[in-house]
């Protein structure tokens, strides 16, 4: 098995935040999919989520508290966990950074959060969950982010494919990571969820651009499309994909991982080295 596997995009499972997201989320239709039920129960404290890591050979996690704004009742989700997320990386160090958030409905105090949350609280990127604003990951509001990030290095990570709220899933095309690429050149763009069931375009971006790459969160590995798991055994897409759970079970992930039979070379990149080199968790 592949030691320090770092995940790219965890939701900080605490139980204060799950529980926030399952009372936001009790409006008749408005989750396709209980989600949360594959969450498990939650976390108690910070000593109990880095007990489950260690039990799982999960070294560190890029943590976000999702930014999802409701398509249906203009607001956001479940609580802000900023706070709880800067107490986390400054009290396990190395175990634990955040992810910054940004509302385009509201760009002036977003831009200066994620700013913020960058310099002052150690965040590694920025998390963009587009779907219920009704805009475009290229639309002209994501833009004074996308400048701001590449003028600070830190990437952006992006929700790509289908969406299982009740919102307009064609705002994740992963083509329009292609737009964004040729107008911020030197920023690092990072699609989650692998794409699906654009799938193919999300490949097709991450192959163009040298600074894009493709996170496999949200989909246990037995789930991968077929171009996917082709995609993983070549020399091009062990170099641009990431590992990231989205809050699954890291055990019966990674085990399924494992089966798909990669070599550990290439497992290595996908779980510890791409990721590590993405987010500059080296220095």
């Amino acid at each position: 098995m592949v030691e320090g596997v770092v995940d790219t995009l965890f939701p900080l499972l605490l139980k204060e935040w799950k529980e926030s997201w399952v009372r936001a989320t009790n409006a008749p239709g408005e989750l396709k999919c209980k989600v949360e039920l594959a969450w498990g129960e939650g976390y108690d404290d910070g000593e109990a989520l880095i007990a489950a890591m260690d039990a799982a050979g999960v070294q560190t996690v890029l943590a976000t508290d999702l930014l999802a704004w409701s398509y249906a009742r203009q607001e956001r989700f479940a609580a802000d966990m900023t706070a709880q997320i800067a107490e986390l990386t400054r009290r396990y160090p190395g175990r634990i950074y955040g992810l910054a958030d940004y509302d385009p409905f509201d760009i002036r105090a977003s831009l200066e959060k994620v700013r913020r949350d960058v310099t002052e609280h150690g965040y590694k990127g920025v998390y963009i969950h587009i779907y219920g604003y009704d805009i475009g990951l290229d639309h002209r509001k994501m833009y004074p982010l996308y400048a701001m990030c590449e003028e600070m290095g830190v990437p952006v990570s992006m929700q790509v494919g289908h969406v299982l709220e009740a919102m307009p899933s064609e705002h994740g095309r992963p083509i329009q990571l292609d737009r964004i690429a040729c107008d911020f050149p030197d920023l690092t763009l990072v699609g989650t969820h692998t794409g699906w069931p654009w799938v193919e375009e999300a490949l097709a971006v991450i192959t163009k651009w040298p600074n894009v790459y493709l996170s496999t969160s949200a989909w246990l590995p037995r789930y991968f499309s077929p171009a996917l798991k082709q995609f993983l055994g070549s020399r091009v897409g062990s170099e641009k994909i990431l590992f990231g759970s989205n809050g699954l079970d890291w055990t019966r992930y990674l085990e399924q991982f494992h089966e798909l039979g990669l070599p550990e070379e290439t497992a290595h990149r996908i779980l510890v080295q791409n990721p590590r080199s993405v987010f500059g968790l080296d220095g």
